[in-house]
């Protein structure tokens, strides 16, 4: 959705942690520029997401000036990285997850057991059963 909206869009980057949504473009800029050490003027657009994770701020220049987009979810939450302060890279692909509610880091998969190691822990439970 927000790719549509943003063409020429090179860099989405998520702000982590909370952000106090009562800043406007001025202290969003302050804080893509102090904090996070990056060049709001670019290519790119900013997520921001307070305590309540049921309304998002982006923020763009379009070359002639700042976009400040808001958007609120009716039921339901965004699942945002909070255990940093750090502005985090995100693909096209992680971008779609997060507005559509999902994790934006992928799943870890059910790691395979190799023949040895299932034989090493068969060998294990069968010298259990027979003390």
């Amino acid at each position: 959705m927000l790719e549509r909206i943003t063409p020429g869009i090179d860099k989405f980057y998520v702000a982590c942690g909370k952000t106090d949504m009562r800043m406007g473009i001025n202290g969003l800029v302050n804080k893509i520029t102090t904090e996070f050490k990056l060049e709001p003027c670019e290519n790119s657009a900013f997520l921001f997401c307070g305590i309540r994770k049921d309304r998002i701020k982006v923020l763009l220049w379009d070359g002639s000036g700042f976009i400040l987009m808001y958007k609120r979810v009716e039921r339901g939450s965004f699942k945002w990285p909070r255990n940093h302060t750090e502005a985090k890279q995100i693909s096209v692909q992680q971008l779609e997850w997060l507005l559509r509610g999902m994790e934006i880091e992928p799943v870890k998969p059910i790691e395979k057991i190799t023949g040895a190691r299932f034989t090493e822990r068969n060998s294990i439970v069968q010298n259990l059963l027979k003390s």
